[in-house]
């Protein structure tokens, strides 16, 4: 099994002088995470936010008095990077001539709405030298980074895991591509990935199921180890649930968010953006791993269409 990264960028000392961050969107996620988290600095400061609707990029920005850029253009020039919180199909083109323009992206999931999007991103990332970031959010919570550390130490066989919410059942979240493309693209890069970094690389996939309302995800991993993904964003539950249990020789090493809370994320998240670009250290979680995950839901896509 390939250990996961542990080397964050922000265990070097981050500069003073605060990030100048752009944002491209302005809609629910927008509004509740991106602005609030980058406006509350100390490392970075919200200098612009630009969306396709004018006046919610007037709602996003004025409660962190920042700037309103009147075109994608305009928003490049006020800022050193570029957070998005629009759908993946707007994100990938904004996002390569973002990385064309040298600035830096902070990058929500999934990197694009199809596997050729996602490869022109993490191509323009690498030719342009820029640095690169996922908002996978559980990543940045330290309940999840110690049981990353104990599945590298552990001999793993097989995987039990799910991601369950109500999230496409209605609420500001259950409109757009998430209630076009279901559960596989909106929950599935989260638990694909710890599934990746905690079982071992995924070397197959197998589907069954439907995406909008629950699909069946099989996985074998480089090591042997098989998991289990159960994907459903229209379960009534009181709060999404992610859970991950790994079975081995040894005892077994589990995970749960039901009592993890996000707000623990965001500061890490941060801090760990600002150092990456103020030292121009790579991230763990940049557009190549975008384009890693997007691989894993096109395999899973391509199964559930066949079945």
């Amino acid at each position: 099994m390939t250990p996961p990264a542990t080397h964050h960028p922000s265990d070097a000392k981050t500069p003073a002088a605060p990030l100048r961050v752009g944002l491209a969107g302005a809609g629910p996620w927008a509004r509740a995470m991106h602005a609030r988290m980058l406006a509350a600095g100390p490392e970075t400061e919200l200098t612009a936010v630009w969306a396709r609707r004018p006046e919610a990029a007037r709602e996003t920005a004025a409660p962190h008095g920042a700037a309103v850029a009147g075109s994608f253009e305009e928003l490049l020039d006020r800022c050193e990077a570029v957070a998005f919180a629009v759908p993946p199909a707007v994100q990938a083109p904004l996002a390569v001539r973002a990385a064309a323009a040298g600035r830096a992206l902070l990058l929500e999931k999934p990197l694009a709405g199809d596997l050729a999007g996602a490869r022109a991103v993490a191509e323009a990332v690498a030719e342009h030298g820029v640095i690169s970031q996922l908002v996978l959010s559980k990543r940045y919570h330290p309940r999840t980074r110690a049981f990353l550390e104990r599945a590298a130490g552990t001999r793993v066989e097989g995987v039990r895991s799910c991601y369950l919410s109500g999230s496409l059942l209605g609420g500001e979240f259950a409109h757009g591509w998430r209630l076009d493309q279901g559960a596989l693209y909106d929950l599935g890069p989260h638990l694909l990935d710890l599934l990746d970094a905690a079982a071992g690389p995924i070397v197959s996939v197998r589907a069954v199921g439907d995406s909008r309302r629950w699909a069946e995800l099989s996985c074998a991993h480089e090591g042997g180890a098989v998991s289990q993904a159960s994907l459903s964003g229209a379960v009534r539950l009181p709060a999404g649930l992610t859970r991950i249990e790994l079975y081995g020789p040894g005892d077994p090493v589990v995970y749960d968010t039901a009592e993890l809370d996000h707000e623990e994320c965001w500061p890490v998240l941060r801090r760990e953006f600002a150092a990456a670009v103020r030292t121009g250290t790579p991230h763990p979680l940049d557009a190549a791993r975008g384009l890693r995950l997007q691989e894993l839901i096109e395999r899973a896509a391509a199964a559930l269409r066949a079945g």
